[in-house]
């Protein structure tokens, strides 16, 4: 498939372990074809600010979030081909874009230094670099992934992540493959992107195999190592970790803890008055997976 540069979908995750996962491909075999890029090595260096506001409030679960990063297919260099993608989540849909350029200009554009062609995907991205004051690479992350998309339908893909990396230091794309992992041996994350419904079969498998969806960030994940390792040589905890580890709660609906505008609540439409769905009977909230054709 091409490179697309933007995406509205749903993403569900599923943690599985290498058994199932042969089993899967067994099933998918019918239905799927593997992706052009096949399997890749991905790097994403996820941009924050110095007090990790986007990852805290991320891990909050509200009803909108966003992340900035920028991704790589393999170790860059210079010249190579990178992507600034710019991550938003409102209402469990995800919305992506990106631009791709070269590592060296992406670098450049993203310290601050370099403007880029004006478009509506390089406003959204700049507006982000100007509300994120002091915004720059905090995380890098690196994982082998397999992608597959559906032989009838380009929209539904299913993507595999083993030997998923992270670390806080050595924070370039340019800089090779390293980190402490994030999953246990033998474990595969397993995301479902899907702009609609999932297909039935999927469907048949995801219970067959009792298999439910699962919230796991890598970059969450990651940012909670720092936090358990920056606790343990601290009495101090590190800026954000005392409110995702004490007995306080790190936020109240209705209130923005980083400061004193409302926030949206669970609900409520964050862009207008009308009510937003809420858990129910779709595979998206806790009750029934939607079946393609149903």
């Amino acid at each position: 498939m091409a490179d697309q540069m933007i995406f509205k979908r749903f993403e569900i995750k599923y943690m599985i372990d290498e058994a199932v996962f042969e089993k899967l491909m067994e099933v998918m075999d019918g239905y799927m074809i593997a992706d052009e890029h096949g399997r890749s090595t991905v790097c994403s260096l996820y941009y924050d600010t110095p007090k990790h506001l986007l990852i805290r409030r991320s891990l909050e679960h509200p009803v909108y979030k966003e992340k900035l990063r920028l991704r790589s297919y393999g170790v860059a260099k210079p010249s190579d081909t990178v992507f600034v993608e710019l991550k938003k989540k409102f209402c469990s849909v995800v919305y992506k874009r990106r631009i791709a350029m070269t590592h060296d200009k992406a670098i450049s554009y993203l310290a601050g230094k370099e403007q880029i062609a004006d478009s509506q995907i390089a406003n959204e991205i700049n507006y982000a670099l100007k509300i994120y004051e002091n915004i720059a690479p905090a995380v890098l992350l690196s994982y082998e992934r397999e992608a597959f998309y559906a032989r009838n339908n380009h929209e539904f893909r299913v993507t595999f992540d083993r030997n998923i990396l992270w670390r806080d230091y050595d924070l370039s794309l340019d800089k090779g493959i390293f980190g402490t992992p994030i999953l246990e041996d033998q474990k595969v994350l397993m995301e479902v992107k899907t702009d609609g419904a999932i297909p039935g079969w999927m469907v048949d498998f995801l219970t067959a195999n009792k298999l439910y969806k699962t919230s796991f960030s890598k970059y969450g994940t990651a940012y909670r190592a720092i936090c358990d390792r920056v606790n343990n040589r601290s009495a101090k905890p590190a800026y954000g970790c005392d409110e995702l580890y004490g007995d306080e709660p790190a936020a109240v609906a209705g209130s923005d803890v980083y400061g004193d505008e409302p926030i949206a609540v669970s609900g409520s439409d964050v862009y207008g008055d009308e009510p937003i769905a809420v858990a129910g009977s779709d595979v998206y909230s806790d009750g029934h997976i939607a079946v393609a054709g149903n």
